[in-house]
């Protein structure tokens, strides 16, 4: 039940210095986090395709946040590039790359409804949990390829200090100290400062310096008060600043990374999520009310060539307010257990996102096309660099009612469930452009005179409205063993869903067809067609299976998956953009594989990890109006992940010099691939794998690790894109190694 015992009751193995570090007992965490509030069992007793990452495993990986867990979890990838903006995620076919995440996340139960924030490192981990599959009918919009859930270390477990230091390639410098404080049995507080700073490991031809340098910050304060038996809350606030480099994509006709804009972006981030719970006489209520506040700036050269063509703002401030209240009861002795609750949220975004246009792009984007249109009259333009101003206000607001039934009859389970979700997205925009050039005349001897002037004063405003209402049921079945054999057999039927929006990045491309239609070339876009995108739905037929042997020395988690999705939101350039790029709904996809996870220990002293996941995602009916891609594979979405871990722990008879006790060795292997840059699936990265290997000294209240990343020097490209007709790549980093050092007292 969500009772006091959620925060306080099972949280023994999450933070004890001297608790065993076994990663097979960290399903002992799951009582910490909003999975339980909702999930009244353990994850694997219950029909759902997940893993959980426990504090040893995320330690021995050097696991910080979401990206560093990517093809641990089967089917689940996060490419490294860009910047800390492009936080895109793909399971089981499914992904974003702009907008709208597929996948949800909470960190100490608050929600993040913007995944531009998504991508960040935080201290103390206690455990990672992620659910596959369409978790909607539960956690409502955006979660249709899963839920991640995140829950930091809790100081009614642990009291006292953690350090952190780490040093390693690339220049990087990483830091953090956590104060953990009981002040009495019913009060506990702790305080979390880290920082990192990285030199970078791609440098620019242009100007000989690094691109993906960055420096970064970030504060956390939990505070838990058990306020009597049947009361409890937890309050936890969090703030982070991030100054990045970023893009170092590689002109695919030189191999080189070479441009001469500035590319950067900063960030910064504020989240406080309030969680309440209170157990009363058969029933319990859990409150979790959350803000945040994202302020950030992406600039960058939009041509990502050594010409001056155009560069591209994004300035972002959004604040959100959320809601979710649970309420749970059981009736018939316990055999029937249902849940319910109620979510509302409301963000409010401005954005401003010029696009400014330079020198060359001014000569070859606009005056050559016109000029070779009407050759006696070319045009001189006023300025050699000019903006397209556009501001967005966009507003969102949803509310959501959603019921769980659950009926256990022997060793069946039956699960039915079904979410009604409401919202109101709002767009007011504002596009400008003052600007002007002259009309000259070419005379018989080859000379220009001027002719005529044109003045071009854009400023258009409109308001647009988007409402959609979704309902998603899940209906569950499953069977739990009985002899020899422990574990269970299940299937699962589900519905995902994820939010329509606007595509700002777009209002370039209206100001730019404003501005060419004044010149009488080209024409204007419908903004009402072109900026709006629609909702992504998915039908979703998973079975699968948890297992325990060999008196659960070994487990198994085996699941097959089948996904019928419509209007699957792509991000493409539409025909003859030059400055934007839009989502679009492709008209039908299908995905299906499968995923096996084994984690074993045939040793006392050795522990394995294997997992796998295998996805072939297909369009089925997708005409972007000039080819159909029927049949084609689905571009970013990796076909295998594959994670291999050995972990063998060598104790110290007597201890060595220093109170070393116990060694430990970590070898181990990701590997992703093949994976389709395009739709006609005519560029790809080939499967590729990188080996990892960690050596740790482990005391009392000290450990040493000495680690190392793609040992093998694995050359992979880890993003394909097109700018203007040029393709462009981005490399995956190369060997990396280094030192973490961490003190508990």
């Amino acid at each position: 039940m969500a009772n006091s015992a959620l925060i306080f009751g099972a949280v023994a193995v999450a933070g004890l210095s001297d608790a065993p570090s076994d990663s097979l007992s960290v399903y002992n965490l799951e009582e910490l986090n909003v999975v339980a509030i909702k999930q009244e069992t353990l994850l694997r007793e219950d029909a759902v395709s997940a893993t959980v990452i426990g504090r040893s495993e995320i330690e021995e990986l050097d696991i910080n946040g979401m990206k560093t867990a990517s093809n641990v979890i089967p089917n689940f990838y996060i490419p490294d590039y860009g910047s800390r903006i492009t936080s895109s995620i793909y399971v089981r076919g499914i992904g974003a790359r702009m907008d709208q995440p597929a996948v949800g996340l909470n960190v100490d139960n608050i929600p993040y409804l913007n995944k531009d924030a998504y991508d960040f490192d935080i201290a103390d981990i206690a455990s990672i949990e992620m659910l596959r599959g369409p978790q909607s009918t539960l956690y409502g919009r955006n979660t249709m390829g899963g839920l991640i859930n995140i829950t930091t270390l809790s100081p009614m477990s642990y009291q006292g200090w953690r350090l952190m230091l780490q040093a390693g390639s690339g220049n990087s410098y990483k830091g953090a100290a956590g104060w953990y404080g009981k002040i009495n049995d019913r009060l506990a507080t702790s305080v979390n400062l880290s920082g990192g700073y990285v030199g970078g490991f791609f440098t620019n031809l242009y100007d000989g310096k690094k691109l993906d340098h960055e420096a970064s910050g970030a504060a956390r304060w939990k505070t838990q008060w058990r306020a009597t038996d049947d009361l409890s809350l937890m309050n936890v606030f969090s703030a982070s600043l991030l100054r990045q480099g970023g893009y170092p994509y590689q002109f695919i006709e030189t191999g080189e990374v070479n441009y001469n804009d500035p590319c950067y972006y900063h960030r910064f981030t504020i989240n406080d999520g309030l969680t309440l719970n209170y157990r009363g006489s058969g029933f319990s209520f859990t409150s979790i009310t959350a803000v945040q506040h994202i302020n950030d700036d992406m600039t960058l050269d939009q041509d990502f060539l050594p010409l001056p063509y155009f560069t591209l703002t994004q300035k972002q401030q959004e604040t959100a307010v959320t809601e979710d209240m649970v309420f749970r009861g059981s009736a018939a002795g316990g055999a029937y257990k249902w849940l319910g609750g109620a979510f509302g949220f409301y963000k409010h975004l401005d954005m401003q996102a010029p696009v400014t246009f330079k020198d060359e792009g001014i000569r070859t984007l606009i005056e050559d096309h016109r000029n070779n249109a009407n050759p006696y009259y070319p045009i001189e333009w006023d300025s050699r660099e000019f903006p397209l101003l556009s501001d967005f206000t966009i507003p969102t607001r949803g509310g959501a009612l959603y019921h769980e039934s659950k009926y256990d009859a022997g060793n069946w389970h039956f699960t039915g469930g079904i979410r009604f979700d409401y919202e109101v997205a709002t767009l007011s925009y504002l596009s400008r452009c003052d600007t002007g050039y002259e009309i000259m005349h070419l005379e018989e001897d080859g000379s220009l005179v001027p002719f005529n002037r044109v003045d071009i004063n854009i400023n258009d405003r409109g308001k647009l409205s988007r409402r959609y209402f979704n309902w998603m049921p899940r209906v569950s079945v499953l069977y739990d063993f009985s002899g020899n054999v422990s574990g269970n057999v299940y299937g699962v039927w589900s519905k995902g869903y994820k939010a329509g929006g606007f595509n700002t990045q777009m209002f370039s491309e209206v100001l730019q067809g404003r501005l060419m239609g004044i010149m009488g070339i080209g024409g204007n876009h419908d903004v009402d067609e072109i900026v709006g995108y629609k909702p992504e739905y998915s039908w979703n037929y998973e079975v699968g299976s948890h297992l325990d042997f060999l008196n659960g020395s070994l487990s198994a988690d085996l699941s097959l998956f089948y996904i019928d999705c419509r209007d699957q939101q792509m991000t493409t350039f539409p025909d003859g953009t030059t400055t934007g790029r839009i989502m679009t709904n492709a008209g039908r996809t299908r995905s299906m594989g499968g995923e096996v996870a084994l984690t074993g220990k045939p040793l006392d002293n050795l522990t394995f990890t294997a997992t796998y996941g295998y996805t072939n995602a297909k369009f089925v009916d997708y005409n972007d109006g000039k080819t159909q891609y029927k049949g084609k594979f689905i571009p970013y979405a990796p076909r295998n992940t594959v994670f291999l871990q050995g972990l063998w722990e060598i104790p110290i008879r007597n201890e060595w010099p220093g109170g070393i006790r116990k060694i430990g060795v970590d070898l181990n292997m990701r590997g992703t691939g093949k994976i389709y840059w395009n739709e006609s699936n005519s560029r790809c990265q080939p499967f590729y794998a990188e080996l990892g290997a960690t050596v740790t000294f482990e005391a009392r209240h000290w450990e040493l690790q000495i680690w190392g990343e793609n040992l093998t020097d694995t050359r992979f490209d880890t993003f394909y894109f097109m700018s203007m007709g040029n393709e462009f790549l981005q490399r995956g980093k190369p060997v990396r190694g280094g030192a973490t050092l961490r003190f508990t007292f």
